[in-house]
């Protein structure tokens, strides 16, 4: 067996057990948001719960707006995200006893559902629109 080759097969390798360590931590995430906690339901239950429950509470102008927001989200993840974010969203509207999910509520989950990373790209976005950001400065500031 010649240098070159061996190195191709041991980078091979490498390369083949790495992806298959980031698919195995993307699974174990999954797995784990699926275990009942102590209510009986689990992550993704309580998401499809308010995401189900406050599905009439939408309306078209909302629906675009998350879309718009969820858009840097690379296409395999888009609906994991806005899964998690309605389901958020929709915990919020459920909580505060609303009748339809407004704005504010919309902007409100978003801020909550996602990491502080994502909050630039919120900020630039509800800039763009010409929203008012001073009501949701100290959620973005926690």
């Amino acid at each position: 067996m010649s240098g070159g080759f061996a190195l191709f097969i041991v980078g091979w390798i490498i390369i083949m057990v790495s992806l298959m360590a980031i698919g195995g931590f993307f699974m174990f995430r999954k797995f784990l948001k699926r275990i009942p906690k102590e209510d009986g339901k689990s992550t993704i239950d309580w998401e499809e719960y308010y995401v189900d429950q406050t599905r009439h509470m939408w309306s078209k102008d909302q629906k675009e707006l998350l879309e718009e927001l969820i858009s840097p989200v690379p296409e395999l993840f888009r609906d994991v995200a806005r899964q998690k974010i309605a389901g958020r969203i929709g915990e919020l509207a459920l909580s505060s006893r609303k009748k339809r999910i407004t704005q504010d509520i919309l902007i409100e989950g978003y801020i909550l559902a996602t990491p502080k990373r994502d909050h630039k790209f919120l900020v630039k976005k509800l800039n763009e629109k010409e929203i008012d950001m001073t009501p949701y400065q100290t959620l973005l500031e926690n």
